[in-house]
């Protein structure tokens, strides 16, 4: 079962960031959600490319209704990882469902002794939340190898640079549903949909004073409006220092159209709050899907055409 008052936690909150990537390092794929629909042969490639020793878990062949094995199968191929010291970094084959069915399964005690990147997105935002919550742990918000074949050469790119400790910043187009400001502040978040799925939970995020990344794939409008609100009502909103809105990709509408779009939706909801707002940044379920260090101080400068966010 989880351990979140190891030992360690301490240890890993004072100890500052988790140490980057170096030629020669292994890092590992597993699938803690759905099972994987092609072999990855692309993305070992990329990452034997950089150097990496990549080392496959026994999730990425294997089978279990819609899942890479049952909840026990996939909780222990990530504990092997985590426990394991010559590992450097878990990156997550896939997203899709599942993670929430494992996550509770899996002992993170060595993890606060030996933090190691946790890279994904989408499914996996439910790891991203529980390790920032629970150890202080930075991750990686990015491309994972099912989406490599995929993937702009820029989103790449931008998750070597992660990994590699190289700078990360973002100067991107935006439209003037902005609300223009600056703020600094250690960004959080993810796929809406983990994000109020955690809540209340011992993943859940302490919103106060973070910069928020939201996005998502496959929602209707209402269920976007109907999740914001949730997470206002929760009282996750008011209390933010910026909202950064990336892909909301093939959402739907009803027969009975809802009355607005998601940038709409979103201002209609913090527009008393005072802090900055900017849409359309470059990551979620879209080729061009760049990497964000979750659990970083950024800073924010939005104005009504474009935007830009850097790491500090």
């Amino acid at each position: 079962m989880n351990n979140i008052k190891s030992s360690g936690l301490a240890d890993l909150r004072t100890s500052g960031l988790i140490p980057y990537l170096k030629k020669g390092d292994k890092i590992a794929i597993t699938c803690p959600a759905k099972k994987l629909p092609n072999p990855m042969t692309d993305a070992i490639a990329l990452l034997q490319s950089w150097g990496l020793e990549v080392v496959l878990g026994d999730t990425v062949e294997a089978s279990f209704h819609q899942f890479a094995g049952d909840d026990d199968f996939r909780a222990a191929d990530m504990q092997r990882f985590i426990d394991d010291d010559s590992i450097k970094a878990i990156i997550a084959a896939r997203g899709g469902y599942g993670t929430v069915r494992m996550i509770d399964k899996v002992d993170f005690s060595r993890f606060a002794q030996n933090p190691k990147w946790l890279i994904g997105f989408s499914d996996i935002t439910l790891l991203h939340t529980h390790l920032f919550t629970n150890y202080g742990a930075q991750t990686i918000h990015g491309q994972m190898p099912v989406n490599i074949p995929d993937a702009s050469k820029h989103s790449i790119d931008t998750l070597r640079r992660a990994l590699f400790g190289e700078d990360l910043s973002y100067e991107f187009a935006t439209h003037d549903t902005n609300k223009p400001g600056e703020a600094m502040g250690i960004i959080v978040g993810g796929n809406l949909s983990l994000l109020v799925a955690s809540a209340g939970s011992v993943s859940d995020l302490d919103y106060t004073e973070k910069i928020l990344f939201i996005e998502d794939v496959g929602e209707y409008l209402y269920s976007v409006d109907r999740m914001l609100r949730m997470l206002d009502r929760a009282g996750k909103l008011k209390s933010l220092s910026g909202l950064v809105v990336g892909g909301f990709t093939d959402i739907k509408d009803n027969d009975i159209p809802f009355g607005q779009t998601v940038s709409q939706i979103v201002m209609d909801i913090v527009k008393g709050y005072n802090y900055p707002v900017c849409f359309d940044f470059p990551a979620g379920h879209i080729p061009d899907n760049n990497s964000l260090v979750l659990g970083r101080e950024v800073g924010l400068l939005v104005d009504e055409k474009q935007a830009k966010l850097w790491f500090k």
